[in-house]
């Protein structure tokens, strides 16, 4: 079985889906329907009193439909892939705070100097030596010691480090999807809600437009709550996006700080 198709984020992405499924579904079950169907027959029999009453808005039957519980269950799946790809850019970042090719001011590394601060990066645990900025430093003495030429060595971890880059920006794809998702999956609702409208039109005619205001409902608040979710997603996205953008271009520059800089060619 190949660990590349069963990696630890697709294993996470997964059981965040599963439990975001039972969270939410639990929730509906206990919480939000029992509620939304006990204010609605309180509505009900308030306004048959009183022809006069105005209900008055309440979010648990704005979230009562099916459509409003899927939205939710892709919008918390959404979020927890985010903190997932949040955290491990916080572990990336962190790696800049290190000093993993100790170098005082004036020191030169020569191309045979190369094994011995190679060593010290690949004595990192598995764990740390996986991550961007280990990677790059060996990318970057390995080169450097193989070719001899300072330029190459340069090229080569800019390389790295815009493969990387395109790489992270290419693993958003997911969220992108789901972000596309929920407001479809709002206007699935809003044309559900308007179908079962139109289909009691003539009990409207006849005076009795409680089938159709509930369906008209379900049309809107499905799109209220989509919508609600993708602004708060595409916050967030934009925000990770950022962060990533951010770990590249802070990478490049400590390569450059603390390793380019001090090498030297015969």
């Amino acid at each position: 079985m190949n660990n590349k198709t069963f990696s630890p984020e697709f294993l996470f992405q997964l059981f965040a889906l599963l439990i975001a499924f039972i969270g939410v579904q639990a929730l509906y079950t206990a919480v939000i329907r029992p509620n939304a169907e006990t204010i609605l027959a309180e509505q009900q029999a308030r306004m048959k009193a009183d022809p006069g009453y105005t209900p008055e808005q309440s979010w648990f039957v704005i979230l009562k439909d099916y459509e409003q519980q899927a939205e939710l269950v892709l919008g918390i799946w959404a979020l927890a892939i985010m903190g997932y790809k949040a955290r491990l850019a916080m572990r990336e970042r962190a790696m800049l705070d290190r000093e993993l090719v100790p170098l005082a001011e004036g020191m030169r590394i020569l191309p045979e100097d190369t094994r011995e601060y190679l060593r010290q990066v690949q004595a990192l645990p598995p764990a740390e030596r996986g991550l961007l900025l280990p990677r790059a430093l060996q990318n970057a003495l390995q080169r450097f010691g193989a070719t001899r030429n300072v330029q190459d060595a340069s090229s080569s971890t800019n390389t790295l480090i815009m493969s990387e880059g395109e790489r992270l920006e290419s693993e958003l794809s997911m969220i992108r999807y789901i972000l596309w998702a929920i407001p479809s999956i709002g206007f699935i609702g809003t044309v559900r809600g308007i179908g079962d409208a139109l289909s009691q039109a003539n009990r409207a005619v006849s005076g009795d437009i409680s089938g159709v205001t509930e369906s008209l409902g379900v049309a809107f608040n499905s799109t209220l709550i989509a919508l609600l979710i993708s602004i708060l997603l595409m916050f967030l996205v934009h925000q990770l996006q950022l962060v990533q953008e951010r770990l590249a271009f802070d990478t490049q520059g400590y390569l450059d700080e603390h390793l380019i800089r001090h090498l030297q060619a015969d």
